[in-house]
């Protein structure tokens, strides 16, 4: 990427735009386009009608009925993040459609050869991605009415109905709460490269208040989203062909290569907001959490990868608080690095809710989800039972990271 103006001893300024980072959107596509042009209406008509061809069985048909098209009249990067939505939708309703048992192993040329030519035109991989399934997937009803959950909608879905919409879009009013705390990271860094003390404070105060703006978001996960829905029905098209005992070859993608490729399912560790936070404030996980982490930074767009590396880049802050000696910074600082740690905590108890009760009502036959579609609704998928759709050992992997953030806190 080219290196913003900076100054000569450092490449910071951090400038959003620098980063395809929005001053009101934070890592959010920006009023994401909702329709392709007109040559990509056949991708277009099937990604509108996913739920119900999943429900009857009858997207692989479809999908084989498509002709094969160029992705070479895709112009700039909303259409190509658009072009990835729909084919990453129309992709994990493929493979998943008879459910686990009843996979795939060959993704067809006319879904396979756009998908890899729009993954590597935006350095994303041929998978679905929380940059889809949540950064690029949501419009306003009323686009003179502000971002409310009542007024939002997804633009591309999957079964699950009314659960499947509120969970990715509790999730993107998690990453919109974000936002001040993004600003706020940069406005640190810069306070802390110009010793400006009162604005480093001021900048702690406001990321602490922004992370405890996201958990108060994510609290509403429990209003919106049924948790056998979520269990039965949403999770199995979430899954990914690497680490999955359903899918143990990956996947091969006809026309791109002979050989299976192997990618994770979407995940929460996909989100960059985190990785951002935990990079401020000198957060330092286990070398396996650390390896996953980064693996999933390999599913971000690169500028918002690149964006956490460059607050990597940046002076230790937790070094810079302590050396300062102030009491006031320090206690900002930690105010920050306990309002993550109750975020993490908060995220187990949904994990713990949605995956792990869930599964075991489920295998005690007592679910019985409102409004059930396609393969899981017969029987729930036992193959992640224990991972994250990322393919993690989901509490092992979530309760250590909460752990190594507590430990993050600066002593008196």
């Amino acid at each position: 990427m080219e290196a913003g103006e900076g100054t000569e001893e450092t490449p910071l300024p951090l400038a959003l735009t620098r980063f395809q980072l929005s001053e009101e959107f934070g890592f959010l596509l920006p009023n994401p386009l909702t329709e392709l042009p007109a040559h990509y209406g056949p991708w277009m008509e099937v990604a509108h009608d996913l739920p119900q061809l999943i429900a009857s069985h009858r997207l692989r048909s479809r999908v084989h009925q498509m002709p094969q098209l160029s992705t070479r009249h895709l112009r700039g990067h909303e259409e190509l993040h658009l072009a990835h939505l729909v084919l990453s939708f129309i992709t994990m309703g493929y493979v998943w459609q008879e459910g686990e048992e009843g996979t795939v192993k060959v993704l067809p040329r006319n879904l396979a050869i756009p998908f890899w030519e729009v993954s590597q035109a935006l350095g994303l991989p041929p998978i679905l991605c929380h940059a889809d399934f949540v950064l690029a997937n949501w419009r306003r009803k009323d686009p003179n009415r502000p971002l409310e959950i009542e007024n939002l909608d997804t633009i591309i879905s999957l079964p699950g109905g009314d659960s499947l919409r509120g969970f990715i879009l509790v999730t993107l009013l998690v990453e919109k709460a974000a936002v001040p705390g993004i600003k706020a990271s940069i406005q640190a860094v810069r306070a802390m490269l110009q010793l400006d003390e009162e604005t480093l404070h001021q900048a702690l105060q406001e990321l602490a208040e922004a992370i405890r703006d996201m958990s108060a978001a994510l609290k509403r996960m429990h209003d919106y989203v049924d948790p056998a829905v979520f269990y039965t029905v949403i999770r199995i098209f979430l899954s990914g062909w690497k680490d999955n005992p359903a899918m143990p070859d990956g996947l091969i993608y006809d026309g791109v290569s002979d050989e299976p490729m192997a990618y994770s399912g979407g995940s929460a560790a996909q989100s960059t907001v985190l990785h951002a936070f935990d990079e401020l404030l000198g957060i330092r996980h286990s070398e396996e959490s650390t390896a996953f982490l980064h693996r999933m930074r390999g599913y971000m767009p690169p500028p918002h990868r690149a964006f956490v590396e460059e607050i990597h880049r940046a002076p230790s802050l937790r070094q810079h608080v302590l050396s300062s000696g102030d009491a006031r910074l320090c206690a900002a600082f930690n105010q920050c690095v306990s309002a993550l740690a109750d975020f993490r905590s908060r995220h187990i108890a949904i994990v713990t809710k949605y995956i792990t009760v869930a599964a075991a009502k489920a295998k005690a036959g007592r679910a019985e989800p409102g409004d059930r579609a396609g393969p899981s609704a017969g029987k729930p998928p036992s193959a992640l039972e224990a991972k994250g759709t990322g393919g993690s050992h989901i509490f092992i992997f979530l309760k250590g990271v909460r752990d190594t953030t507590r430990e993050g806190m600066i002593s008196a």
